[in-house]
């Protein structure tokens, strides 16, 4: 291992939860192990199955966001999850988790900020590949980069996405960068991945331009509206979209961006609209993704904590993490 990962790249998560208890059936907090920094140099990854990353960045954000906050919020909702799943009967306990902190972030700099948070994906596909790697943002920048990342180790893979999102984030990168409305256009204008290889579901209503449809059906990107996803039913819809870009890429990449929620299930989502999916309606979603051998990473982005209410989003973002795992967890069974 290269001496200084993932500390100093990384920090460690503002608090931790104490484990030393060890009951036979923890709550989340009780589970998912902290890394020190103290040993990290000589941590054995054969010890664990999933690293969780904190990005805690949006000040790339279109609308004024603190979803910079949003991992150590998901951290702190912890305590309220068991790790089993009474809807599938599957008990999370045996998957080996690690939190290794979050990606170190400059105070003003944002082009700093991607370039830190590409660097953190390229060492962990470098030094734990066997790992299944989730990144808990942060705004919709993040996925360019840490898409980037997993390319710069792994250049030969065609990577492919599975988006759940109320927006096409293919916004002009002329007019808005590297923002939360372009991480899509980016990877596409980057020449990391293939237009065809992306399909967003979730889209609906009012809130797109014709210009982005326009350049969707132009370039190939694929996408399913909300509306077309439930007459078909959103979890075939989603194992439908797994199959098609199984035939055609090696990685699939999952993206969760919490606005494809209705905003009555979505409070804390800075972005969220009425006629999104319904928070169960989320739940199989992910959980199908989990399920799928060639879903090898995924994120989830856009939660405002400081807009919640009563923490509902949070939770629901938690319990979107615990039902991609659940798919996970039987797939390796």
């Amino acid at each position: 291992m290269t001496a200084g990962y993932p500390y100093p790249l990384l920090k460690p998560p503002s608090f931790s939860w104490d484990r030393s208890a060890a009951p036979t059936e923890p709550k989340v907090s009780e589970w998912i192990a902290t890394l020190d920094p103290a040993t990290a140099g000589s941590t054995d990854w054969s010890d664990y199955d999933v690293a969780l990353l904190g990005v805690p960045l949006s000040r790339s954000s279109i609308s004024a966001s603190a979803a910079s906050e949003n991992p150590d919020a998901m951290r702190r909702a912890w305590k309220y999850f068991t790790t089993y799943n009474l809807d599938h009967d599957v008990d999370l306990q045996p998957l080996r988790v690690v939190d290794l902190g979050d990606v170190r972030q400059h105070v003003t700099d944002i082009a700093q900020c991607h370039r830190n948070i590409r660097e953190a994906m390229a060492h962990m596909r470098t030094h734990h590949p066997q790992l299944l790697p989730v990144m808990l943002g942060g705004d919709h920048s993040i996925t360019a980069m840490l898409i980037k990342g997993y390319k710069d180790v792994h250049p030969d893979e065609r990577v492919g996405i599975l988006q759940l999102d109320t927006h096409f984030d293919l916004r002009d990168l002329a007019d808005n960068g590297p923002s939360n409305g372009t991480p899509i256009r980016n990877l596409i204008e980057s020449g990391t991945i293939c237009a065809r290889d992306v399909h967003n579901i979730g889209l609906h209503g009012f809130f797109n331009a014709r210009s982005l449809k326009a350049y969707a059906d132009e370039t190939g990107v694929r996408y399913t509206t909300l509306r077309q996803a439930r007459q078909k039913g959103v979890a075939r819809t989603v194992q439908e979209a797994l199959e098609q870009l199984a035939g055609q890429v090696d990685t699939i990449y999952l993206t969760v961006d919490m606005d494809v929620l209705d905003c009555s299930y979505g409070p804390g989502v800075p972005a969220s609209t009425p006629g999104g999916m319904h928070s169960d309606e989320l739940f199989e979603a992910v959980y199908a993704a989990g399920l799928h051998p060639k879903v090898k990473a995924m994120d989830l982005v856009c939660l405002d904590p400081y807009k919640d209410r009563a923490e509902a989003t949070v939770k629901t973002a938690v319990h979107v993490l615990l039902s991609f795992l659940t798919g996970f967890r039987q797939r390796e069974q």
